[in-house]
């Protein structure tokens, strides 16, 4: 048991909370921007609305959640020098992803692209190993 928590406790706890908290900026500027936009301009409202009252409303948080979990991938491959990336990493990373998601509930930001769901669980790791997919072994 002490192995397990000793490999727990030597992972890079660090910087993948940094990269989550990245990619979760970088989510909550776009949920931001959307907002902005479909109060300031009626055609972008107009589109908001037939995007995602059409059903790919009900795609479009998957496909973000994806998107996060990808680009997560994408930060830690190109900050990553310190160590190697494998499967635990990978869960790891998805685990920080999800973690920002649950901190960015309780913020005050309409959530246009991803909220805290089943679909962002299930997007965000198929996002994370899917680009992760070299570093399975």
């Amino acid at each position: 048991m002490s192995n397990f928590l000793r490999r727990l406790k030597l992972l890079p706890w660090r910087e993948m909370l940094q990269i989550a908290a990245l990619v979760n900026c970088i989510v909550i500027g776009l949920e931001l921007f959307l907002a902005w936009g479909f109060m300031q301009s009626r055609p972008f409202r107009n589109v908001l609305t037939l995007l995602f009252g059409s059903g790919l409303g009900i795609l479009i948080p998957f496909a973000a959640a994806v998107g996060m979990g990808a680009l997560a991938v994408y930060f830690l491959e190109y900050w990553q020098q310190q160590f190697l990336l494998n499967r635990t990493n990978l869960w790891v990373l998805a685990l920080c992803v999800l973690l920002g998601l649950v901190l960015k509930s309780f913020l005050p930001v309409p959530p246009f692209l991803a909220s805290l769901s089943e679909a962002a669980l299930i997007g965000v790791t198929v996002g994370v190993f899917w680009k992760g997919r070299p570093y399975w072994r």
